[in-house]
């Protein structure tokens, strides 16, 4: 079905604005937009998710007087900033009064930034979006201002990586072996948090690591691939969508690497407990990291808005979305070529924004 036809031209928004914000502006020590940070020892409290009503009071305003809006990733280096940014792209280049500017985020953090009016749009996690929106672990309470323009943009597998010169090749093994040095993302992420529910799966802590004499080091994508290459940690855990460009530049680089299965029982509990997916990394994905599939535990990439977002800015930039299903989207990302309109609007974690809904619905794929 051609979709360019099925609707009709978007009507101006929104006053030209200045040029996305090169990733050099964003401050160094934190890896956000000095706007907003989020600590590294983050934890969403009530008192951050029941200030979103005074922090959105800025966008609550007609779509002519919307400022550039503000779309929350994840860390440099990482598919969600790439992608992102190319969202960003693709939305201007289709609706030129739409600006959009990327700041780097984590996946647990995003949803209350975006709930609290921080940021207008951002990535989150079907699971843990789903938490927030009812109030549930790690989030202490219910984000109720979280809106989606749909899900399915970018199946995520957790990807675990280990030295190939030595040492023990099973997960449940490297995780509880002293002196164990591990890197992760940080303390704000997604990642950091399945690792440590698989931690305590296996009987073990960051602070037990610690005490035992080893190294659990958290950093951005770039640092943690980093201190892997240099030596510093001999085992990364990271979530990225396949292929993920660290990965494969591990895989070409000085340092052998192996991709490790995660065994069934362990992504068992994942599911059973916190509702993630699983799935394969299939073989020759990163043919220097594998020799066969490897098993994993998988998630999805949800688009989060406001509930103040404009009604016609979130139609026209999920309608540009719809359009470009498929062979654009791909070129932003490889993961992105799974995202079906026909489905993401099925995602329930949080309400559809009704924008999103017009245009769903005028691409025929949403009915009832």
């Amino acid at each position: 079905m051609r979709l360019s036809g099925a609707f009709p031209a978007p009507r101006r928004l929104v006053p030209a604005l200045p040029p996305i914000a090169p990733p050099s502006e964003l401050c160094s020590s934190c890896g956000n937009s000095c706007s907003g940070g989020f600590p590294m020892d983050f934890r969403i409290s009530r008192r951050a998710a029941l200030a979103g009503s005074a922090l959105a009071l800025p966008f609550i305003r007609s779509a002519a007087a919307q400022q550039t809006l503000e779309f929350v990733a994840g860390s440099l280096g990482g598919g969600w900033y790439t992608m992102a940014a190319g969202v960003a792209a693709l939305v201007r280049d289709e609706n030129p009064e739409i600006q959009i500017r990327v700041v780097p985020g984590g996946g647990l953090a995003n949803p209350t930034r975006v709930n609290n009016g921080q940021s207008q749009m951002g990535w989150g996690i079907d699971a843990f979006t789903a938490a927030a929106a009812r109030g549930e672990e790690p989030y202490k309470a219910k984000h109720e201002r979280l809106r989606s323009l749909g899900t399915g943009y970018s199946p995520t597998e957790h990807n675990f990586l280990r030295r190939a010169d030595g040492g023990p090749a099973d997960m449940k093994a490297i995780l509880t072996q002293k002196g164990v040095r591990i890197g992760c993302p940080q303390r704000s992420s997604t990642d950091e948090m399945t690792l440590q529910r698989i931690l305590k799966f296996c009987g073990t802590s960051p602070e037990k690591i610690r005490d035992e004499g080893g190294r659990y080091l958290n950093g951005s994508y770039n640092d943690i691939a980093g201190a892997f290459g240099d030596g510093q940690v001999d085992y990364l855990y990271v979530a990225l969508a396949k292929p993920a460009a660290i990965l494969t530049e591990i895989g070409q680089g000085r340092r052998a690497a192996k991709l490790v299965a995660f065994p069934e029982d362990v992504r068992k509990h994942l599911i059973d407990t916190y509702a993630y997916n699983q799935g394969v990394i299939p073989a020759g994905t990163y043919p220097a990291l594998q020799d066969a599939d490897v098993p994993v535990t998988t998630m999805d990439s949800v688009i989060l808005v406001h509930d103040t977002l404009p009604e016609p800015v979130a139609y026209a930039v999920t309608r540009t979305l719809i359009k470009a299903k498929g062979a654009r989207l791909t070129q932003i990302h490889a993961s992105m070529g799974a995202y079906d309109p026909a489905v993401a609007w099925k995602y329930a974690g949080v309400p559809l924004h009704p924008g999103a809904e017009r245009a769903y619905r005028e691409a025929g794929v949403m009915q009832g």
